[in-house]
């Protein structure tokens, strides 16, 4: 069995290869700004009816002419889709125009477009660019896409079929659960497996404070075009911030491999750390990057065919994963530790939400609410003695917290187990 994958490497052109790329990104450029055009003119540009139009445009054009075919079609037939994407997904806005100056370079090429000789990348219309060939390519790849980044790297994006790799066979009772942090990025259930907050970016804070305080100075002060100095200024602090973005994004994936090669089931706090982007904690959570880490594992984890559920935060961190009683009051980001009112457990914060995250993965649902209303009509486990409690929580009793007196003596039964009918949840001796 065989996947389509993407492998990325980096680019060197020379000055005449950049200017080429250049020229041909110009030209593809404006034949999807005339397709905007004709779509908000109220024509309906198909691909087909771009092609023919492409044909007719070449014959005249003699500019188009200088450039190669298949980059101008692969462009046409890029837009086509995209509107096309437009009108199906909702919320999705149409195509727009690609601006000189913001847009970044990007072509495609087929199979008939390009060829891999001699360490090089050669393109139609003689364009030859040397490729750091940083792992070997698994087969003959079928397309690739040149493209330019923000800090003006070049790189190629082939694609390609190759065998799929079995993932390692794991015991299907292997679980672990995850709770994403700040302090901690992922807090597991098994403590080898958790990933700290690595902060990359903080040692690289003091450089790249330098960086923008050279863009601050450089800066004129007036809307528009900078200055060459303000340009090289800003480069280099986009250059510190991707440093430390490609070395969390290494840590992260290594983590990622050792957590699905380890464990069948896998059960994610379905957590959006986009709130966190107005709080105090907003650097160092976009340092770490939580978004994109939850993205890596669960694609890596589906790949491998592991079973992986997303269970929803709320109460997570109010619940004991002892007992599964929930907390009255909401804990403080202060308070790191908890404890339970109801049977004396206590445990780190982050790793009793995960095992809260895994105890609602493993009872096949993704609210700890259903979970809570499953397991016991009471929301929790009707404990009877000091001897229990100690079992269930595993000796992790504070001695000072004195026992439930109705607890030591007989076990709750709730309303609904009565014959007056009540129905109310509260549970009565």
């Amino acid at each position: 069995m065989k996947e389509i994958v993407r492998y990325s490497y980096r680019l060197r052109p020379g000055v005449m290869a950049e200017r080429a790329l250049e020229s041909e990104w110009h030209r593809c450029r404006f034949l999807w700004n005339e397709a905007v055009r004709q779509q908000k003119s109220g024509l309906n540009p198909t691909f087909a009816r771009l092609g023919k139009l492409l044909t007719d445009a070449r014959s005249h054009n003699a500019w188009l002419r200088e450039g190669a075919q298949v980059p101008q079609q692969q462009i046409l037939r890029t837009y086509a889709q995209s509107l096309e994407y437009s009108f199906a997904q909702k919320g999705r806005g149409r195509p727009k125009f690609k601006p000189r100056r913001k847009a970044p370079p990007s072509l495609e090429y087929s199979s008939r477009g390009f060829s891999c000789r001699d360490g090089r990348l050669r393109l139609a219309k003689g364009i030859v660019i040397p490729v750091v060939w940083s792992r070997e390519l698994p087969g003959e790849p079928t397309s690739v896409r040149v493209h330019r980044d923000s800090l003006g790297h070049w790189y190629a994006s082939f694609v390609v079929r190759r065998e799929v790799v079995a993932a390692p066979t794991v015991d299907e009772g292997t679980s672990i659960g995850i709770d994403w942090g700040v302090s901690v990025t992922a807090t597991t259930t098994l403590p080898e497996f958790d990933l700290p907050y690595l902060g990359h970016r903080k040692r690289c804070a003091a450089e790249l404070g330098k960086a923008q305080r050279k863009m601050a100075r450089r800066h004129s002060g007036r809307r528009g075009p900078q200055s060459k100095g303000y340009q090289r200024a800003r480069k280099e602090a986009a250059a510190v911030q991707k440093k430390a973005a490609r070395q969390a994004r290494h840590d992260a994936r290594a983590w990622v491999k050792g957590v699905v090669d380890n464990h069948h089931l896998i059960a994610v706090e379905d957590f959006t750390p986009k709130f966190l982007a107005k709080s105090t904690m907003a650097r160092k959570s976009a340092d770490a990057a939580i978004g994109a880490l939850k993205r890596e594992l669960i694609e890596r984890a589906v790949r491998a065919g592991r079973k992986v559920v997303l269970v929803a935060p709320a109460y997570t961190t109010m619940t004991c994963s002892s007992c599964f009683a929930r907390a009255k009051q909401r804990l403080g980001l202060a308070e790191r530790t908890f404890l339970c009112r109801e049977c004396g457990f206590t445990d780190c914060r982050d790793r009793n939400a995960a095992r809260v995250i895994l105890a609602v993965a493993e009872r096949g649902h993704t609210r700890v609410d259903d979970v809570s209303h499953a397991h016991s009509p009471l929301g929790r486990m009707c404990v009877q003695s000091e001897r229990e409690i100690l079992r269930l929580s595993g000796g992790a009793v504070n001695p000072a917290l004195p026992l439930p007196l109705q607890e030591q003596q007989t076990p709750r039964r709730a309303n609904w187990q009565r014959g007056d009918g009540g129905c109310t949840g509260r549970s009565t001796p």
